[in-house]
C-alpha cells in the first residue's frame, strides 16, 4: 500500500465556455496513473512531444515510485518506514530528497506554531488514521502519551551530512501532507526539462500548472463544496503558473456515538480539530509547500488560519461554516486568481 490521500480532492476541471468537462483535443497529451492511495494525472498542451509518450510515461512512474520509496509510511520497505522502526536516538543518514521534504516541513512547524507537524505519527495512528486504519475514540491517558512522542522541536536535521535525529526513539514521522505536493513538484520539474510550456500537474488534487490550455487560456480548476457524500464545484479560479493545495475536513472522518471525529488533528492538543473551518485551498509557486501551508491553516482554524496567512503573505481560500451554511473568506493575494 502507498502513501494515502488524507484530503478531500478538488473538483478539478478543465473547463470549455459552457460547461464542466474534460476537454480532449488532439493537442492535449493525457497521461494517468496511482500512486499515494489516489490518481494523478499530467495533461500537456503541445502539437508535438519532445519525445515518446512512452518515454514520459516511464519517467513519470519511476518519480513516483522514488518518491513512494522515500516517503510512504504505509510502504514496510521505504526510507521513512525504516527511520520510523529504529529507535536509535543517533544520527541516522537519510537521502537529499527526505532531507529536503523535511526542512520544508520544519519551517512551515515554526510559521505555524506547530499546527502543522510531521510528528504526528503517533497521533495520526492512535485515532485510526494511519497505516491499520483502526478509527476508535481513545482515552484521555492515551492522547498524552502519544503527544509525548509528538513535537517538531524534537527532530533534528543536519544538511550538510544529510542526517536527522530524533529525540527518542518513539517518533513516528507522517508525510502524507507534503509528499504528494512535492512528488507534483518533481514531475513538473522533468517537464520543465523537455522545455515543455503548458501543462498541468496533479496528484489527489495538488496541482501545479504552467502556461495556458488548448483553448489559449489560464487552466481553470473547480474548487468542490465541503459537503461530505456530495461533489459539486463552489468556485472556479484560474492557475496561471502556480500551483494550489486543497486540505478540508469532510472526507475523511469517521463517527461515534453520534460524534463526528476528523482526520485533522492538532498535533498540540492531540485531538481532531472542532472549529468550523471546512477548507483551506493555498496557491503558491511550491505544490509541496501549497501543500503543507493548506494543512497548518486548517488547524489553525478561521481566525488564527487566516490571520497567519496574511502574516506570511499568502494567497488563500477558506471556506467556514455558519449556523445557515458557510462563507467564504480570502486574502488579497488569491483574489487575482478569480
Amino acid at each position: 500500500m502507498n502513501l494515502v490521500c488524507r484530503f478531500p480532492v478538488p473538483v478539478i476541471c478543465f473547463l470549455s465556455l459552457s460547461s464542466c468537462q474534460w476537454e480532449r483535443p488532439a493537442q492535449v497529451h493525457e497521461f494517468t496513473g496511482l500512486t499515494m492511495g489516489t490518481s494523478w494525472s499530467v495533461l500537456v498542451n503541445a502539437g508535438e512531444l519532445p519525445v515518446s509518450r512512452q518515454e514520459m510515461q516511464t519517467e513519470f512512474n519511476a518519480t513516483l515510485n522514488r518518491v513512494n520509496m522515500a516517503m510512504s509510511s504505509y510502504l514496510p520497505e521505504s526510507e521513512l518506514s525504516r527511520i520510523n522502526d529504529r529507535d536509535s536516538t543517533g544520527w541516522l543518514t537519510v537521502s537529499a530528497s527526505l532531507l529536503r521534504v523535511l526542512q520544508a516541513a520544519q519551517e512551515i512547524s515554526r510559521s505555524t506554531r506547530g499546527a502543522f507537524d510531521v510528528t504526528i505519527g503517533p497521533l495520526v495512528n492512535l485515532w485510526g488514521f494511519g497505516p491499520e486504519q483502526d478509527f476508535t475514540v481513545p482515552g484521555e491517558q492515551q492522547v498524552n502519551n502519544a503527544r509525548r512522542l509528538v513535537g517538531y522541536d524534537k527532530l533534528h536535521l543536519d544538511a550538510a551530512a544529510p542526517a536527522l535525529k530524533k529525540a527518542h526513539g518513539g517518533m513516528y514521522i507522517d508525510l502524507s501532507a507534503i509528499a504528494k505536493g512535492y512528488a507534483v513538484d518533481e514531475i513538473a520539474g522533468y517537464l520543465d526539462r523537455l522545455q515543455l510550456d503548458n501543462y498541468l500537474v496533479e496528484i489527489g488534487g495538488e496541482i501545479r500548472a504552467r502556461g495556458v490550455n488548448d483553448k489559449n487560456k489560464p487552466w481553470q480548476i473547480g474548487i468542490e463544496n465541503p459537503v461530505a457524500g456530495a461533489r459539486s464545484v463552489r468556485k472556479i479560479i484560474r492557475l496561471e503558473n502556480t500551483a494550489m493545495a486543497t486540505s478540508g475536513d469532510y472526507r475523511n472522518y469517521f463517527e461515534k456515538d453520534g460524534s463526528s471525529y476528523s482526520h485533522t488533528i492538532d498535533p498540540r492538543t492531540g485531538r481532531p480539530v472542532t472549529h468550523r473551518l471546512a477548507s483551506v485551498t493555498v496557491l503558491h509557486p511550491s505544490t509541496m509547500l501549497a501543500d503543507t501551508w493548506a494543512t497548518g491553516l486548517l488547524v489553525l482554524g478561521p481566525d488564527e488560519g487566516y490571520a497567519t496567512a496574511l502574516e506570511n503573505g499568502l494567497d488563500a481560500y477558506f471556506i467556514v461554516r455558519t449556523d445557515t451554511g458557510v462563507q467564504e473568506e480570502s486574502t488579497p493575494g488569491f483574489q487575482r486568481h478569480r
